[in-house]
């Protein structure tokens, strides 16, 4: 397949890239045209891939012809919510880099000759708010005047808007995302190592978490059944409160965590920001399941343990 994708250098596109391209050093793969910031940096990363001419980067849509036709696009791209306080600059590239980005690719798509058989684009579970104990498939309405919820409806309104009649949506409500080297786990080793770690607020809030093996292989999924479209949560079938979240990591870390970090302080801290750690979702991946999709890690034990295994033998 020919293949555009935002977003895959990010932490999800570091395991997805290689699998869609292949081994390096193997004939079969798929084309693919990775839009990034920085696409000399990344074009020595991914180097033995782009000799095979199999990887290409570009720094601006700007760059495709109207003629390229892609079989698929995979539509990843996003700042990370967490890494910066929500200030009114925050909020605006928090929002362009989803919603407006997804709109220029939009306006791509309607130039271009040839329409993609197949757009995946991403969202989040913060799409439908703090809900607290509520089971959440994917026809659960939301909270609305929560700001992920504003933030998440705007991108995958985007992403409807871009795609052409005869292409196929796929959007993906995305949880927690669990795998070596990023992501959660990154920023709570270090803590938890130290004996540190410990729940936040009540800890009762659920935390709704996927692999990241999963993302990839759902995603593959995707790409070729054409009898999936629409909103699909992609979370493991087994969301945990913050309590089992931190019991599990300690547990596995061989660490105590007896700390407790009281609401108020986050929220002193971090302000509205502090509605990631305080708020949750109790998504259940309903639309997968009833497709038969089998989880590759569908327990956080599971999925923390490879985690943890890929970090020591890397």
């Amino acid at each position: 397949m020919n293949i555009l994708i935002t977003g895959g250098t990010g932490f999800i596109g570091a395991q997805l890239v290689p699998v869609l391209a292949g081994a390096a050093d193997q004939a079969q793969g798929d084309h693919l045209t990775l839009l990034t910031r920085r696409p000399e940096k990344m074009r020595e990363h991914y180097n033995a891939w782009a000799e095979t001419g199999r990887l290409r980067f570009i720094a601006s849509l700007d760059e495709l012809s109207r003629d390229e036709a892609f079989d698929a696009v995979i539509n990843l791209a996003g700042e990370g919510i967490a890494d910066k306080p929500w200030t009114s600059q925050r909020r605006r590239e928090l929002h362009a880099s989803r919603a407006l980005l997804t709109e220029s690719l939009g306006d791509w798509l309607r130039r271009a000759k040839h329409a993609p058989q197949v757009l995946i684009s991403g969202s989040a579970v913060g799409w439908y708010g703090n809900q607290g104990e509520r089971i959440l498939e994917e026809d659960a309405p939301a909270e609305t005047g929560d700001y992920t919820h504003q933030l998440c409806r705007d991108w995958e309104a985007a992403a409807l808007a871009a795609a052409p009649p005869s292409t196929r949506v796929c959007i993906l409500r995305l949880g927690v995302v669990i795998g070596p080297g990023g992501g959660m786990l990154r920023r709570l080793l270090p803590v938890f190592g130290l004996g540190l770690g410990g729940e936040l607020g009540n800890g009762q809030q659920y935390l709704s978490w996927v692999s990241r093996s999963d993302v990839v292989q759902v995603i593959l999924r995707l790409l070729t059944d054409r009898a999936m479209n629409g909103v699909f949560n992609l979370t493991a079938p087994a969301p945990v409160t913050n309590a089992e979240f931190t019991r599990t990591l300690a547990r596995l870390l061989r660490r105590p965590a007896f700390f407790r970090v009281p609401a108020s302080i986050l929220k002193l801290g971090l302000g509205e920001m502090s509605t990631l750690l305080l708020d949750g979702q109790r998504v259940m991946p309903s639309r997968l399941l009833g497709a038969d999709y089998r989880f590759v890690h569908a327990s956080l034990e599971e999925a923390i343990r490879a985690a943890l295994n890929r970090e020591s033998a890397a």
